[in-house]
């Protein structure tokens, strides 16, 4: 049972106001509140007017909330059925049956390292796309990459000067990266690379062909990152497939007198609405990524129809996104409004510096991963060296520290990039919570079959807070969803982690009489699921044993 929607499902149908129901701070306060800021009856005239639903075991009034207690045995019992009923599906809903929703996530850039930002992309919008499917959405996580534009021109004219098909094929995205420093420090070759960009986008079949060769080689290594972070796409798509749009584009802004020439360039002038000026072709008659960005939303919402397309992208793209939604609106788009920029801060280094560079070297993201990784088997030597397939125990801890590390922090804002920190197992970190449910896994592994029969007995306050946690999962979901928050999400696993190992230095299990031992069995079992399934939301996977 849903408490929190079947209270306030009653309260609205008396009141008839809009009304909203808290989660107090602590159990002291009650299960839920109700502010009456806003409405036309006060605490006290309420309390006396209103019929509650029969879980509700009474009422009080702090300030101007009216705090609402349920009965503690019919929470306890209600909650712990359902999750054991429930399983993996606890906490799902199916609001967003035959809704569809778009995610533009990860999109790193053809022949250019897996960038730390990508890897920011990847992890939020991973989360954001599990959150979604959690309340019935059909999700489509796309993998935009960015495979077209000037750069690709400079790539093939560099190529033919510098490039060097063994070191191309041993490790192709560090030899294309130094053949792409040195076109730009080269101004002629600069030049001679917009003269092969424009041949790319005319279809020439030399030009074509090394983009291609350029693309396959990227890919292939961007593949060997995902396998790791263990992330999947619905559809990989990329700039150049709207390349042939381009002109389309053009003539319809022409048509909708919302294209003005500028020293040569085509731009829309979107200075009225405080965005400034998006350049639409440049002199040469080449394309943007603007220009593309449109083509593909149209495209999206011609093949999908979403309720929302969500592009999660850094914040230093705020403006293209203001400027490139806005156009769509004055293209005549009802659904511009249905765009949605998830946008995220910037990876930092310990010296408080963007991680961008170590040392004045190049941050490979696969060479990070494979770092926290032999990391996490150093550890798990010191403090289990006889577990079992410590080389994939290693990978799904070094990747839950990542996740966990990155999601725990409201998404806006910066945050340190601390893999040493991220990979501790005291505090609030990935390590901790997997190694949470792992204890727990432990006592069910070590304990007989519950009873069918089996019913919780009457709770202590250790118990009871636990329970309270496993039972705001289904609301925490909703928020997390509502206001596309990750850490939502993290800040629950926490505190339901906090909780558990609370109970299970306060309540002890295997050596009790039946009736206790089986009773804290079934809220271990509870925690065990809850658990697990809140991590999925994480992208995080859980290890039986650690």
């Amino acid at each position: 049972m849903d408490f929190k929607k079947e209270l306030l499902n009653s309260l609205t149908k008396q009141i008839k106001e809009q009304i909203t129901l808290e989660v107090p701070p602590n159990l002291a306060l009650g299960d839920f509140a109700l502010p009456t800021f806003k409405l036309s009856k006060k605490p006290p005239e309420l309390q006396k007017s209103l019929k509650f639903p029969k879980f509700i075991k009474k009422t009080e009034i702090k300030g101007p909330y009216l705090n609402f207690f349920i009965k503690k045995q019919v929470l306890v019992e209600t909650t712990i059925k359902e999750v054991l009923k429930q399983k993996e599906k606890y906490g799902y809903n199916n609001k967003g049956k035959n809704k569809v929703i778009t995610i533009d996530m990860s999109s790193p850039n053809i022949a250019k390292p897996f960038g730390i930002g990508h890897l920011r992309s990847t992890i939020i919008g991973n989360s954001i796309a599990n959150i979604s499917k959690k309340l019935g959405y059909k999700v489509i996580k796309i993998n935009y990459l960015g495979d077209w534009g000037t750069q690709f021109g400079k790539l093939i004219a560099g190529y033919k000067y510098f490039g060097n098909k063994e070191l191309l094929k041993k490790d192709s995205i560090k030899h294309l990266l130094e053949i792409y420093v040195k076109v730009n420090q080269d101004p002629v070759l600069e030049e001679e690379g917009r003269q092969w960009f424009k041949k790319l986008e005319e279809g020439n079949k030399e030009a074509l062909k090394l983009w291609k060769q350029f693309k396959d080689l990227s890919i292939k290594e961007f593949n060997k990152i995902y396998k790791i972070l263990n992330v999947e796409f619905d559809v990989i798509s990329g700039e150049s497939l709207y390349n042939k749009k381009m002109n389309a584009i053009v003539k319809e802004l022409k048509e909708k007198n919302l294209l003005e020439e500028s020293e040569g360039a085509l731009v829309v002038n979107l200075e009225k609405y405080n965005l400034g000026v998006s350049l639409i072709q440049k002199t040469d008659g080449t394309s943007l990524y603007a220009t593309r960005d449109i083509a593909l939303a149209i495209d999206r919402y011609k093949n999908y129809k979403p309720i929302n397309m969500i592009y999660e992208v850094g914040a230093e793209q705020k403006l293209h996104f203001k400027q490139f939604f806005k156009i769509l609106e004055l293209m005549g788009n009802q659904w511009a409004k249905d765009c949605t920029h998830v946008d995220h801060g910037l990876y930092l280094d310990q010296d408080g510096k963007k991680f961008a560079t170590r040392k004045g070297k190049t941050v490979f993201m696969i060479d990070i991963l494979n770092e926290t990784i032999e990391l996490a088997k150093k550890t798990i030597q010191e403090k289990n060296p006889n577990l079992k397939n410590k080389d994939e125990a290693a990978r799904k801890i070094a990747i839950g520290a990542i996740f966990y590390g990155d999601l725990k922090n409201t998404r806006t804002h910066d945050l340190v990039f601390d893999i040493n920190k991220f990979l501790e197992f005291e505090g609030n970190t990935g390590p901790y919570l997997q190694y949470t449910y792992a204890r727990a896994s432990s006592i069910l592994r070590k304990s007989n079959k519950i009873s069918s029969k089996t019913r919780i007995r009457e709770v202590n306050e250790k118990e009871l807070a636990l329970i309270k946690t496993i039972s705001q999962f289904p609301n925490t979901i909703e928020n997390a969803y509502t206001q596309l928050a990750p850490h939502i999400i993290a800040n629950y696993t926490f505190q339901l982690a906090q909780n558990f190992n609370e109970f299970y230095h306060a309540c002890p299990i295997l050596n009790q009489i039946k009736e206790i031992k089986e009773s804290r069995l079934l809220i271990v079992r509870a925690t065990t699921q809850t658990l697990a399934n809140a991590l999925s939301l994480l992208g995080i996977e859980v290890l039986e044993e650690m």
